[in-house]
């Protein structure tokens, strides 16, 4: 069974910078488009963006464009999401998934993480 582990989740001032990593176990065909979404106090769970493993194509939701990068770590089967100028209204826990398509719908992707909890003080 195919497990994915977030890591780096802080407590962090407004401006500052924090660099997430989703380790996940196995690489296959439904693993290969690995996405990150972040679900905040009081809001649903909101898109980040997503990253091909097989391809190195990625993309970034509007909201985090220019700010949030999502790239390939050193060990092969490792996506990091790099955010910086992060913003109180970014606190949220944030979760890899892994899936077949890259999408920005949840319901694509079958494999989950906990989370890791990224707060943000103003």
């Amino acid at each position: 069974q195919v497990r994915l582990v977030e890591s780096g989740g802080a407590l962090v001032q407004a401006g500052e910078s924090l660099r997430l990593s989703c380790e996940v176990s196995e690489r296959s065909s439904s693993t290969d488009v690995v996405a990150w979404f972040r679900q905040g106090p009081d809001t649903g769970r909101e898109f980040v963006g997503w990253y091909t493993l097989s391809t190195g194509a990625t993309y970034t939701s509007a909201p985090v464009k220019g700010r949030f990068t999502i790239s390939r770590g050193n060990a092969e089967n490792r996506v990091l999401l790099q955010m910086n100028m992060l913003r109180p209204e970014g606190t949220a826990v944030y979760f890899c998934a892994a899936g077949t398509r890259a999408t920005n719908s949840r319901y694509a992707y079958d494999c989950w993480g906990q989370g890791t909890q990224v707060t943000v003080s103003s």
